[in-house]
Parts: C-alpha cells; sequence; structure tokens
C-alpha cells in the first residue's frame, strides 16, 4: 500500500529546504530526486549510489520495470532504502567484491560496481523492493523519551507504551539507553546505548521516566537471536553512518539481554484489543510509532484514529492516554514529532526531526 503524499522534503534544523528551488529539482519520483533527500538527511555515499543505480537500472530488468512502474509516491514507500538495502546486502555478503569494497570506502567506482551488482543479482534486488523497509532506527528514541519526559512532568506516573510497527522491538527498550538531551541526561546511566542528538531550542522537561510494561506489533517481526534478522536490520544502515551501525550494535545485545515482547499482526487490529483492555489507576498508557504510518495506507491510518479517538474518550485523570508520533508532515517537508493527550485531546507539534533521529529542533511543550 502506497500513500498518497505529494512529494519529499527535507527541512535543516534552522528552517529552510536543504534541496534545489522548485523547478530545478528533478521528478519527485525519479531515483535523481530521491538522491537529492539521501543527501539532504546526511548520506551522500547513497545519494552517488542511487545516481549509478538510475545510470545502470537497465541491467536488472525486472527490478526496473518495478521501479518504473511504481505505484503512489516512492519517497513514501522508501523505494531508495530497498535499493540501498538491497546492496548493502550484497556487499556485507561479498557476493561482488567490486561492490564489497565501494561500501567499504576503498573506491568510488559507482557505476562499475552497481552494474555488476545489477547483472547478477536482479532477483535479489527484486525481493528487497516487494519488503517493507525495516530499519528499527533506535536514534529516534531519543526524541520518543523527550516526548515521555513531557508527560511525566505532566502526570508523574508511570507508563505503559504500546508501539505498532515494532519491528525488532528494540525502541521498547527506550528506558534502557542513555540520552543526553539538549544537556539534559535521561534514561539508564551507563547503557551500552549512548543517543545525543544534536539539539537546537530549549531542553525538554528534566522529568524521570518510568517505563512498567512495553508491548509492540508488526506484520513481519524480527527476532533479535536470529543472525539473518540482525544482518537484514544493518543492511538498512548507510554505509557512511557507523554511529548507527555502533547503536544498533548496542541495541541488540540489549535486546538479547531484556527481550521486547512484539506480537505478529495488524497495527489497527491488534491496537484495537490493547486500547480495549482495562486500564489501571496511575499508569498512563501511550500509543508509540515513528516512521510506519506511511505504509499503512488510508484505511490502516483512519482505523488507528478511530480507535484513539475512541479510547481517547474513556481517558480519565487517573488512566490517562497519549500518542507520541515521529512521522513526516502531511507534505512531506519536514519529520514532527507529535503528542496527543487524553482526556481532552490536545494535539500538538512538539519538536522538529531530522528523520534518523541525528537533530532535534524542541518547539517547546
Amino acid at each position: 500500500m502506497q500513500p498518497e503524499h505529494p512529494k519529499t522534503m527535507c527541512t535543516a534544523p534552522d528552517g529552510p529546504s536543504l534541496f534545489a528551488p522548485p523547478g530545478v529539482a528533478p521528478p519527485a519520483g525519479s531515483l535523481h530526486h530521491q538522491s537529492l533527500v539521501m543527501r539532504a538527511v546526511g548520506t551522500p555515499f547513497v545519494a552517488d549510489l542511487l545516481l549509478a543505480v538510475e545510470r545502470q537500472l537497465d541491467k536488472a530488468p525486472r527490478s526496473a520495470a518495478v521501479i518504473r512502474a511504481w505505484g503512489g509516491d516512492p519517497a513514501s514507500s522508501a523505494v531508495a532504502m530497498r535499493i540501498n538495502a538491497a546492496l548493502h546486502a550484497l556487499a556485507r555478503r561479498g557476493d561482488v567484491p567490486l561492490l564489497s569494497a565501494l561500501y567499504a570506502g576503498e573506491h568510488r567506482r559507482f557505476d562499475e560496481a552497481v552494474a555488476l551488482a545489477l547483472v547478477g543479482h536482479d532477483d535479489v534486488l527484486l525481493e528487497w523492493l516487494h519488503r517493507v523497509p525495516q530499519t528499527n532506527e533506535i536514534g529516534r528514541a531519543a526524541a520518543l523519551h523527550a516526548g515521555l519526559m513531557v508527560l511525566a512532568r505532566d502526570h508523574g506516573h508511570a507508563f505503559e507504551l504500546l508501539e505498532i510497527g515494532a519491528s525488532a522491538g528494540l525502541n521498547l527498550n527506550i528506558a534502557r539507553y542513555t540520552y543526553d538531551l539538549g544537556g539534559v541526561p535521561a534514561g539508564m546511566t551507563g547503557s551500552a546505548v549512548r543517543i545525543a542528538p544534536r539539539w537546537r531550542g530549549p531542553p525538554p522537561p528534566d522529568a524521570p521516566v518510568t517505563v512498567r510494561a512495553a508491548r509492540g506489533v508488526d506484520l513481519d517481526p524480527l527476532d533479535v537471536n536470529d543472525p539473518a534478522a540482525c544482518e537484514r536490520l544493518a543492511s538498512f544502515i548507510f554505509a557512511d553512518q557507523p554511529d548507527r551501525q555502533r547503536r544498533l550494535d548496542g541495541a541488540l545485545t540489549i535486546a538479547r539481554q531484556h527481550p521486547p515482547r512484539v506480537d505478529k499482526g495488524d497495527a489497527a487490529s491488534w491496537l484495537g484489543v490493547r486500547l480495549a483492555e482495562p486500564m489501571t489507576d496511575g499508569r498512563h498508557r501511550v500509543v508509540l510509532h515513528s516512521m510506519v504510518m506511511q505504509y499503512l495506507g488510508t484505511q490502516g491510518r483512519d482505523a488507528i484514529e478511530a480507535m484513539l479517538a475512541q479510547a481517547g474518550r474513556a481517558a480519565t485523570d487517573r488512566r490517562p492516554l497519549a500518542c507520541i508520533g515521529f512521522e513526516w508532515d502531511r507534505g512531506r517537508t519536514r519529520v514532527e514529532l507529535r503528542l496527543r493527550t487524553w482526556p481532552g485531546g490536545e494535539d500538538r507539534v512538539i519538536a522538529h526531526c531530522h528523520p534518523y533521529g541525528a537533530w532535534i529542533e524542541w518547539q517547546g511543550a
């Protein structure tokens, strides 16, 4: 299912678009355009890789046909991420030595390496194109945790977390990571995972976060004890962002020690069951989602909104409900950290963020 967002943009922390002005940029559905997106979010390697794929695409005719006939918006469906992950997987396996050397930074012969990969592995690229990306990006946990700090300040309750699109469940261990959020230390001291995004604006409230329960759902949960699943997660890391790989390795180690609870199922159906379960006095139920709503389609998103509204009507001061979302805005111009709270149904954007959590521009809460 491809959502119907018309374009993809990215905004720097201080506001202006990082792309060429309208009328100069290439068509939004092209790999050239998606390479601009990758350059804007800080991965010039993937930007150059996508340009080489665009030039060499006919070397993989079946994949080329799928990419050129992609329905909806290829940016919303993260086609660029699927392509990079497929090639990264090949490089990590050593199936195309010249491609492995390219990803290792040993040369910059993009076209030659990509052509060899596409000629010999059209089937691999096709397989990755047909699977929804699962980055399970740990860097986004900083923004989600900052949202929990706002709720902790306002209510003082312990949390029960429900995450849709949880993948391997790494962000369900959100309370087990160490954070530096605009100079405010948070999370678990001495964790194997430390997340310190570049911060702009006032700091978040210095309020301790206590998580009593955490549970998630995914259509295809990844098992942190399965080497193939972990390799899949690693393939989505950009080769020129080694800090993300180190965070992933640390989060996987923690997840093996403290296994996240992730159910297999449809997000809307699962959430309906969870929200119907009785709430506990003094416990704050929070629905979390990060970069997943774009994959659900209009029907799925509408169903979730209806469930949240219904559950919100039953919320009380002793049994509050909240939703923290880390998603592109409707025009895909920037990523919003949005906090909704019940009773009352207040809806506010509390931060603008880098898509992978590299920086946070706090709006105040």
